[in-house]
């Protein structure tokens, strides 16, 4: 099948007429050079999960060639905060595939992720884009399978209130203009997102508005496709980054907070996973949840306690995972089911021919769109750390291939009735909890830190380093002291309100 290249929105795609993960040193000096690039950016990651700038201006050819050879020195002990100041410096080195026409820039920009690399050449084992891409390489080496994920990415608008066409309090979902009042930037947004690299699914209105005195808060969401493990972290990483500059152009703010104030909605990170095999779904076998899709759930619920330290890591994620929200709080799993912690959502395997009955003209659809076929993780949140929780559930679907009792323990832990109901509390008392706090979570990562060190995965110094931050809130008993006291909520909100 032949591609039309024309169609992408990526400008280097058409330019090249090839798939980013073809570009080489020679097509981006080409594009600097006939597209007369004034400016290069290096951009990575840092601890605390924010893209990072560097620039260089594009004076020379030749230098602007030295500097995608050989990178660049940066100060690792100022980016991540398990590095001592006495011996930090870090190379990082652009990733040719990443690069994209910065969309932003009042001249020719060209920007490129980066990845970090240790005195000797070696990948640094801290960077967590390394430790992804470790994840990734030892599933694939120990169960020949390919990780497949995409992120569903909540965030509120917040803006001066406006007296006119306003929407009920917590019934935004899916609404539209006027009562919508941010459509235009979210749909800026998804178009932006798709011209750097990001593979959009949709965009729409949220669940959760609701005004505080002359504020309106206004949830909204864009969802990626599945892509290539490290290929989604890179793009939920640019799609904040789009949407937090694309807010500040705009004169409002954006905020991917857990949790704004008590009984609203707060916004989540569901990530949603497929396991491949030469490029078919290997969670769906006959219409049906496969054994494989089983066992990758029972190993996501299994270390699910410790998955809340890269993907829950503040203390205002534990005010978004309480009951009777469809934040999860038991560890289980069900089918459509959105009060579980992992979720298989409606995946297109009835027989019913929908088509042709919304549309007597067509002809009978006999195309299988099982393959679309995802298992839905629901407890993160927009202070993850996008690298560290992908690599984790990475990790944690591999353990569940290699446990001697992934499937009864999967069905020890299905549930098919929404155990928020006063009616079924006697099936959610037999079920594990959530931890409560970020002290919980680094409790539950301390016991479970050997599954993430096998086959030398995750870097022990950055467990380590994780554990003694999110120790160091002492929020074991926050919750119970806040309690329903707006006002401190707010002010831990304020604290935490630009994470991730």
């Amino acid at each position: 099948m032949t591609t039309n290249f024309s169609l992408s929105p990526n400008p280097l795609v058409q330019f090249f007429k090839k798939y980013p993960r073809e570009f080489t040193l020679k097509d981006i000096l080409q594009y600097i050079e006939e597209q007369h690039i004034e400016m290069l950016n290096f951009r990575y990651v840092g601890g605390d999960g924010r893209l990072k700038t560097l620039n260089f201006v594009v004076s020379d050819l030749d230098q602007i060639e030295e500097v995608l050879l050989t990178g660049e020195r940066v100060d690792g002990s100022s980016l991540f905060p398990y590095i001592e100041a006495g011996n930090s410096d870090l190379y990082v080195i652009p990733r040719f595939r990443t690069a994209f026409l910065n969309p932003f820039s009042d001249i020719p920009t060209l920007d490129i992720l980066c990845s970090f690399y240790d005195k000797n050449g070696n990948p640094f084992g801290g960077a967590p884009e390394n430790i992804l891409q470790k994840a990734h390489k030892q599933l694939q080496e120990k169960t020949g399978l390919d990780f497949e994920v995409m992120g569903e990415l909540e965030y509120y608008v917040i803006s001066e209130k406006e007296p006119y066409f306003v929407t009920d309090d917590q019934r935004g979902y899916h609404e539209s203009s006027p009562f919508t009042k941010w459509e235009d930037l979210r749909r800026e947004a998804m178009l932006t997102i798709s011209s750097i690299g990001g593979n959009i699914k949709y965009g729409h209105s949220e669940v959760g508005n609701f005004t505080v005195g002359n504020l309106e808060y206004e949830q909204n969401e864009i969802e990626l496709r599945p892509s290539n493990l490290e290929d989604a972290a890179d793009q939920l990483v640019i799609a904040k980054w789009t949407l937090r500059t694309l807010a500040h152009r705009y004169g409002v703010t954006i905020t991917f907070a857990p949790k704004i104030t008590v009984g609203k909605a707060g916004s989540g990170l569901h990530i949603h996973t497929r396991l491949m095999k030469d490029g078919v779904n290997q969670m769906i076998k006959s219409g049906k949840i496969s054994t494989i899709a089983k066992k990758a759930i029972a190993g996501y619920l299994d270390l699910a306690p410790s998955l809340t330290a890269f993907g829950n890591t503040n203390p205002t994620s534990y005010f978004r995972l309480v009951p009777n929200q469809e934040a999860p709080t038991k560890i289980c799993w069900g089918d459509r089911n959105r009060s579980v912690l992992v979720r298989v959502p409606l995946g297109w395997t009835g027989q019913k021919d929908m088509l042709k009955h919304a549309n007597p003209l067509e002809e009978i659809n006999t195309r299988d769109f099982s393959g679309k076929q995802t298992v839905e993780f629901r407890c993160p949140d927009g202070s993850a750390d996008v690298y560290l929780l992908l690599a984790g559930l990475a990790v944690a679907a591999r353990h569940g291939l290699e446990m001697e009792n992934a499937l009864e323990f999967a069905d020890k832990t299905y549930v098919n009735v929404n155990i928020f109901k006063t009616e079924h509390k006697g099936k959610a008392s037999h079920l594990n909890q959530l931890p409560l706090s970020c002290f919980e979570s680094a409790r539950a990562l301390e016991s479970q830190k050997d599954i993430y060190l096998k086959y030398n995965v995750f870097d022990e110094r950055t467990i380590d380093g994780i554990i003694t931050y999110l120790k160091s809130f002492q929020d074991e008993n926050l919750r119970e002291e806040i309690g329903n006291n707006d006002a401190k909520i707010i002010q831990l909100v304020n604290r935490f309100f630009h994470c991730g």
